[in-house]
């Protein structure tokens, strides 16, 4: 078994460890963490597959941008008193154990694969203008309307944590 397989497999149990992780956590912060690494872990998978442009996406897009974003409105919803000494409870060092593992299974693969081991691929390449002629050709509708529901998330989330702090503001005064 040559070892791109390997790195496969064990980038498919991180996805899953990670996955399970985040449906099983009580905290949503924590849920977000380990989605996060689930992301990651399927951007390594892409790698490996011969899609690097679908990796690149997938961190720059779901695990860099929307992953951020969501972590943010979890943390503007979650203010109040009690919140700086939940916060100490959450960034004990022994909180970040199960995330650094599976983060650094991640990077020693991306380590190995960037240092010339040649990508398991199925076809060819395919390039940015290949997939931008696609997304915004037959496409074009799904992703203006992709566009149109992030920023409905995103006024619905200020609606929400303005009216939170309005709400919390009212109950310390």
């Amino acid at each position: 078994m040559s070892l791109e397989i390997v790195l496969f497999y064990l980038a498919a149990a991180v996805a899953l460890a990670a996955t399970g992780l985040t449906v099983t956590r009580t905290n949503a912060s924590h849920a977000l963490i380990y989605l996060i690494i689930s992301l990651l872990a399927v951007a390594v998978i892409f790698y490996l597959l011969g899609a690097p442009f679908a990796a690149a996406l997938e961190v720059v897009i779901y695990a860099g941008a929307i992953m951020v974003f969501f972590l943010f409105v979890v943390m503007m919803l979650n203010l109040g008193r009690d919140a700086a000494a939940q916060e100490r409870r959450w960034l004990l060092p022994r909180m970040w154990i199960g995330p650094g593992v599976l983060t650094g299974v991640l990077l020693l693969e991306m380590i190995y694969l960037i240092a010339g081991s040649p990508a398991m691929s199925s076809g060819t390449p395919v390039s940015p203008k290949a997939v931008g002629i696609e997304l915004f050709g037959p496409y074009l509708l799904a992703v203006e309307l992709a566009a149109i529901l992030l920023l409905a998330a995103l006024v619905g989330a200020l609606h929400l944590g303005r009216r939170y702090m309005r709400a919390r503001r009212e109950e310390i005064a």
